[in-house]
């Protein structure tokens, strides 16, 4: 997912799609292309805006670079990454799906989720970090003995846990009909948070929390943060010792 306008971040995205922006020696969206590849998904959809979409595909081509294959679809205004995700519903031709955002920044490969994902019969999965604060995220109260999600609230000023929902997503074929059946929210988005709320209703959302660093890469601090995060690494992907 690599559309947005990337406010928080003008004027540096003034002139180039925020996910375009360097993040140690690689353009950001790097980092979650090769967090797909490492998990040995090698088939992806970029969604991306109107305005950017030249440049992504000039940066990315075929894929061939990366040892993978992209499809390009527009997301044509902002609608929130519910209705980018919709875009994908052919793409996904009835398969369980992993989604993550352009602008999530993870050190450690997600091959292990992915791994435990595929085995899941149904429903969906989200990825979990540990956060020194809290009330800035989506934050997941958990049923422990039971690996899943209670609930999930929105940036509260006073949050039942310290687990921050990051950008990682996985789904089964049911998402896009739960798209469908969501509303947009007060800022005229289709809110992913509202279709995670359905598989909690379903009970039906299992979680792991992520081991290795994070951050998404939205604002001036994180952005600093990212860059610091893969330039100790450079920008090459950890996996666990499993691995």
């Amino acid at each position: 997912m690599a559309g947005g306008t990337g406010t928080r971040l003008f004027p540096l995205t003034k002139a180039t799609n925020k996910h375009l922006l360097p993040v140690g020696m690689e353009p950001m969206i790097f980092n979650p292309i090769r967090q797909l590849i490492s998990a040995g998904l090698t088939d992806i959809l970029i969604v991306t805006s109107r305005e950017h979409m030249g440049d992504v595909v000039r940066l990315l081509g075929s894929g061939s670079e990366f040892g993978c294959s992209f499809t390009f679809k527009v997301q044509d205004k902002p609608g929130g990454i519910a209705d980018a995700l919709s875009l994908a519903e052919g793409f996904a031709c009835g398969e369980k799906i992993i989604v993550i955002l352009g602008d999530n920044i993870l050190t450690k490969s997600i091959k292990p989720y992915v791994e435990t994902f595929i085995k899941q019969v149904s429903g969906a999965k989200v990825l979990l970090k540990e956060v020194g604060d809290p009330e800035r995220f989506g934050v997941a109260s958990l049923d422990e003995r039971n690996q899943m999600i209670i609930q999930i609230e929105e940036k509260s000023p006073s949050p039942k846990s310290d687990y921050a929902v990051i950008g990682v997503y996985m789904y089964d074929d049911q998402v896009f009909d739960f798209i469908r059946r969501i509303k947009p929210s007060d800022r005229g988005e289709l809110e992913i948070t509202s279709v995670n709320n359905i598989y909690i209703e379903l009970g039906e959302l299992t979680y792991d929390i992520l081991d290795g660093d994070w951050t998404d890469a939205g604002t001036f601090e994180s952005l600093k943060y990212a860059n610091d995060l893969l330039f100790k690494i450079k920008n090459n992907i950890q996996h666990s010792i499993v691995d």
